[in-house]
C-alpha cells in the first residue's frame, strides 16, 4: 500500500499538533507516496535496527522516538544519526516517528502502563491548552439543521462522552446586496430581513480547514458570515501523563513489587516508602519529572516515571513516592501498542516486532 495510507491512520490517532514544541515526529526519511510492503517496529531508530529491517527486506521502520530532533547541516556519517540516515536512504526503508503526540492521547504510551499497573479509569493528568476553538455562525432557521449536521460530521461538537453539541439562539439579520449579489433570500438594493439562527460550536484545531469547508458548502448564503475564536479551555482528553486508582490499594514496599514486575524493570529508584498506602497513581512514560507539580496537585500517592534528576527526588518532600523505573523501562511497550494499532487497521499488512533491545542503558548489579 502507499505510505500515506498508515501515516493517514497514524495520524488520526495522534496527530501531529498534539507533539511537544521540541519533538520532530512525522515522516523523516522517504515519500509519502512510495510504496510499502513491510515494516519493523521498535522504541529507537538504531544502526542495528537497519541492518535488522534490511535482513527481513521490511522497506519502513516505524519508531516511538525520531531519529532527529535537531536540524542536520551535513551527512557525512561521522555520528549514528547520519549513519542510520544514510544507511536507510541507501536501502531505500522510509522512516516514521510517533512521539510525544503518541504520548498526549488518552489511549497511547500512559494508558498502557495504567493497564499493566492496574489503574482503573485513568485521565489525563496535565491537559493541554490551546487546542480548541469555537465556531459561531449565522444561517437561515430552516437551513439551521442541514448546517449543524454538516459541521457534526466533520468533527465539530464533541466535548469528552458527548457529541453534536451545539447552542443555539434566534434573532434577526440584515443585509444589502448590490447588482452583482444572487442573494439566497432578499432583492439586490433592498435591505432584508432574516429570521436567522446563531449556531455556536466548537472543535479540534487541526480540524479546522475540515469544519470550514463543511461550513461553506453546507451553508446556503453566497457570503457566509462566522467567527471562529481561540478557546483558553484544556482539552481534557489530550495532554501529558495519566492518573487514576488502583482498584485496592498497597502498602508502598508492594506497590514497587508490583511495578517492578508490571514494567519488567531489574532497577527502581524511588524516594522514600510513605507509611501511607498507595491508591492513587500518576504515570508518564519517558521523562516525567516536569509533571511532579500536577501529580503532587492532584493529590497522587505515588508517579511512576523516568529520568529524575537527584534534587528533583527532593521535591516530593514525602507528599508522595516518585518511583523512577528508567526510560526505557517505561516505554518499552509502545511497540506492541503500535503494532497492535496497525493490526487492527491493516491485518494483511506485513508488520514485526524488533527482536534487538535498544536500551543504551545496562545495570551492574
Amino acid at each position: 500500500m502507499k505510505l500515506n495510507e498508515l501515516i493517514q491512520h497514524l495520524e488520526s490517532i495522534a496527530p501531529l499538533a498534539y507533539q511537544e514544541d521540541y519533538d520532530n515526529s512525522g515522516l523523516l526519511v522517504g515519500a509519502a507516496t512510495k510504496e510499502v510492503r513491510s515494516a519493523l517496529v521498535a522504541l529507537d531508530c538504531t544502526e542495528a535496527i537497519v541492518d535488522e529491517a534490511i535482513l527481513h527486506n521490511c522497506d519502513l521502520i516505524i519508531t516511538h522516538h525520531p531519529i532527529i530532533f535537531k536540524g542536520l547541516k551535513k551527512l557525512n556519517g561521522k555520528n549514528y544519526i547520519e549513519r542510520v540516515i544514510l544507511k536507510a536512504i541507501k536501502h531505500d526503508i522510509a522512516l516514521y516517528a510517533i512521539h510525544t503526540n503518541l504520548d498526549s492521547v488518552q489511549h497511547g504510551v500512559n494508558k498502557v502502563i495504567c493497564d499493566r499497573l492496574g489503574i482503573i479509569d485513568p485521565v489525563i493528568l496535565s491537559p493541554k491548552k490551546n487546542q480548541l476553538k469555537k465556531l459561531v455562525t449565522y444561517c437561515p432557521v430552516d437551513e439551521a439543521d442541514t448546517v449543524r449536521d454538516a459541521l457534526f460530521a466533520a468533527g465539530a461538537g464533541h466535548i469528552g462522552n458527548y457529541s453534536e453539541c451545539s447552542f443555539n439562539t434566534r434573532g434577526t439579520g440584515t443585509f444589502n446586496g448590490n447588482e452583482e449579489t444572487n442573494p439566497f433570500v432578499g432583492t439586490p438594493g433592498i435591505r432584508h430581513q432574516e429570521a436567522e439562527m446563531r449556531i455556536e460550536t466548537i472543535f479540534r484545531a487541526q480540524d479546522e480547514r475540515k469544519v470550514l469547508l463543511a461550513l461553506l458548502e453546507s451553508h446556503p448564503y453566497e457570503e457566509v458570515a462566522y467567527d471562529v475564536y481561540l478557546l483558553e479551555n484544556k482539552n481534557q482528553e489530550v495532554g501529558s501523563g495519566m492518573i487514576g486508582f488502583l482498584k485496592e490499594p498497597l502498602e508502598g514496599s508492594e506497590f514497587l513489587k508490583l511495578v517492578k514486575t508490571q514494567m519488567k524493570t531489574s532497577v527502581i529508584r524511588h524516594t522514600e516508602v510513605l507509611i501511607k498506602p498507595i491508591r492513587k497513581v500518576a504515570v508518564c512514560g519517558g521523562s516525567g519529572s516536569f509533571l511532579l507539580k500536577d501529580a503532587l496537585a492532584a493529590g497522587a500517592d505515588a508517579f511512576v516515571t523516568a529520568d529524575f534528576k537527584y534534587h528533583e527526588f527532593f521535591d516530593a518532600e514525602q507528599k508522595l513516592m516518585i518511583a523512577d523505573i528508567g526510560h526505557f523501562e517505561s516505554e518499552q511497550f509502545t511497540s506492541n501498542l503500535l503494532l497492535n494499532i496497525i493490526r487492527e487497521k491493516f491485518p494483511n499488512f506485513a508488520i514485526r516486532l524488533t527482536a534487538q533491545n535498544t536500551n543504551p542503558i545496562n545495570y551492574f548489579f
